[in-house]
């Protein structure tokens, strides 16, 4: 049986036309905002700076303040969970539980300025984030920030203007400092000549990052926080072994 001219035509075209392949999904990125106590009027332009950012390596940040996300089968759509300027109790037991599967299957967190003001009674997210707020001094200061690696300066340093986080101890020692910054610029420093001021850590078979930095709206114009905000998202996603 002979098929129809135009029939036949469309088969053959249909048998030499290239494969189809499925377009995986992006990755996605959960970015968390609420707040208990103190809140930070640069929270949107975080948000806006992580979404900007995530887009522009193929990823999807999605905004959330809801608590009840923080379930295993939710959690488990995500590749890094971003804290951004997060403060006090956050989370209860049950949601802890789904952060610590995550980050124990693998999972990413990045944590924004306040992340380290966040759940002072939870010690596996102190681990977490690497280091406690502690105080910082009155107002927006200017300092240089160093960045480092392998406990070596790496690269220019930069001019930042923000509010300027003391911890309660220092973390280096137990994770990789990323970047510091310079007391003798500023009033209220109480870490020395050595305050860390943005880091990363492999922990629990995930890996975290943390940045003091990111109080005010206008840290996140800058390309140089920028960039680090860039590097530190591709070390959550395991993208990059350096932080």
């Amino acid at each position: 049986m002979r098929l129809p001219f135009p029939l036949l035509s469309l088969l053959l075209v249909l048998m030499h036309a290239p494969a189809v392949r499925a377009v995986p999904p992006p990755e996605r990125v959960l970015v968390f905002t609420r707040t208990v106590e103190y809140r930070h009027e640069s929270i949107p332009a975080a948000v806006a700076s992580l979404q900007r950012i995530a887009a522009a390596d193929g990823m999807q940040a999605d905004h959330s303040e809801n608590a009840a996300d923080f379930t295993a089968a939710n959690l488990a759509r995500y590749r890094v969970i971003v804290f951004a300027s997060t403060t006090g109790d956050v989370l209860d037991d049950e949601q802890q539980a789904a952060l610590e599967g995550f980050i124990r299957a693998g999972g990413g967190f990045v944590g924004l300025h306040a992340a380290a003001d966040t759940e002072y009674g939870w010690p596996w997210y102190g681990r977490l984030v690497g280091a406690y707020f502690h105080s910082h001094p009155p107002g927006l200061q200017s300092t240089r920030v160093q960045p480092e690696r392998d406990g070596r300066a790496r690269g220019a340093a930069w001019v930042v203007h923000d509010e300027l986080y003391n911890y309660r101890d220092n973390p280096r020692g137990r994770v990789q400092v990323v970047a510091t910054i310079d007391e003798r610029l500023y009033d209220g420093g109480r870490m020395g000549t050595d305050h860390p001021i943005a880091w990363c850590q492999a922990v629990d078979g995930g890996r975290s990052w943390y940045t003091g930095l990111g109080h005010d709206a206008a840290v996140y114009r800058l390309p140089a926080f920028e960039a680090q905000l860039r590097q530190g998202l591709r070390y959550a996603a395991g993208r990059s072994a350096h932080c």
